[in-house]
């Protein structure tokens, strides 16, 4: 007897547990009956089925992340162009997510990558490379937003965002344009480095001329000092010859003296009775 009790017991336990059910507040809930959809409509909290008639199955209902594969994309001119794009997109209507897509969120994420892809295709084809790359690229992912969401809409989920990551040149274009804009710099650089050497040279040559009309004018000044001082000199040497012509004259040959004899191996020829040697033939001079 207490062994059939605790076999209820334990029956009656499996059976409880199995009725209910939870549902957390990042999920989505269907209810089926007999593998037809039932209800859709929980909200988070507890919940009764009925074992073995009803079975769930749960959803994620948080922001969904797909980083996108990089895809060629012709502009209106026709150039390639690389381009590096992700999605966010959350399951909006469970019910017809599940209808549409067999509740398979691998499913769901390629259907949408490609309308995503399509939309951005249609997007690029309508502007130019300019307008593509910076001049119109918020309005781009608002199209696509706009225009992905009405295609999407009967799949039960919604796309909360689509974000171009980076624009390229495919390697062969790109690794011309880089050839072309190094060439570019390099001819800048060289008509930048010509206009330097230039201005260089004319600075130099200005520099040249204030240098040679300075030390002109500092000769011309000097000179002009210089004859200002000899002319001084000359009317001293007037004034002092005319107070004592006698003293003057012995000055002079002093000075003479000095200068004719400055060093040892130095030599004189002249005649004994030149005037040169007057005094030292006679202190009293002439």
């Amino acid at each position: 007897m207490k062994l059939l009790v605790a076999i209820a017991v334990l029956v009656l336990g499996i059976i409880g547990s199995a009725s209910l059910f939870t549902v957390n507040e990042t999920e989505m809930a269907i209810l089926f009956k007999w593998g037809k959809i039932q209800r859709s409509d929980y909200q988070p909290g507890l919940h009764v089925q009925i074992p073995f008639v009803n079975n769930v199955r749960k959803f994620d209902k948080r922001i969904q992340t797909f980083d996108a594969k990089p895809e060629d994309y012709l502009t209106e001119e026709k150039k390639i162009l690389v381009v590096d794009s992700f999605i966010q997109w959350r399951i909006d209507d469970v019910e017809a997510f599940y209808v549409s897509m067999r509740g398979d969120m691998d499913i769901a994420q390629e259907r949408i990558a490609t309308i995503v892809k399509e939309g951005l295709r249609n997007e690029f084809g309508k502007r130019n490379m300019y307008e593509v790359i910076s001049g119109e690229r918020h309005m781009i992912m608002d199209d696509i937003n706009k225009s992905a969401n009405k295609n999407v809409k009967s799949f039960g989920v919604r796309i909360v965002d689509v974000r171009i990551k980076r624009i390229e040149f495919p390697p062969k274009v790109s690794n011309k344009i880089f050839r072309r804009m190094e060439t570019e710099r390099t001819r800048i650089a060289k008509e930048l480095r010509a206009q330097g050497n230039e201005s260089a040279n004319k600075i130099t040559a200005e520099a040249d001329r204030q240098v040679t009309i300075l030390k002109a004018d500092a000769y011309k000044e000097a000179e002009m000092i210089r004859g200002e001082g000899d002319a001084k000199a000359s009317d001293i040497y007037a004034q002092a010859y005319g107070k004592n012509k006698e003293f003057f004259s012995f000055y002079r040959s002093l000075n003479a003296y000095k200068n004719a004899f400055g060093r040892v191996s130095d030599i004189m020829v002249v005649e004994p009775d030149s005037d040169f040697f007057d005094y030292f033939k006679n202190n009293q001079g002439k």
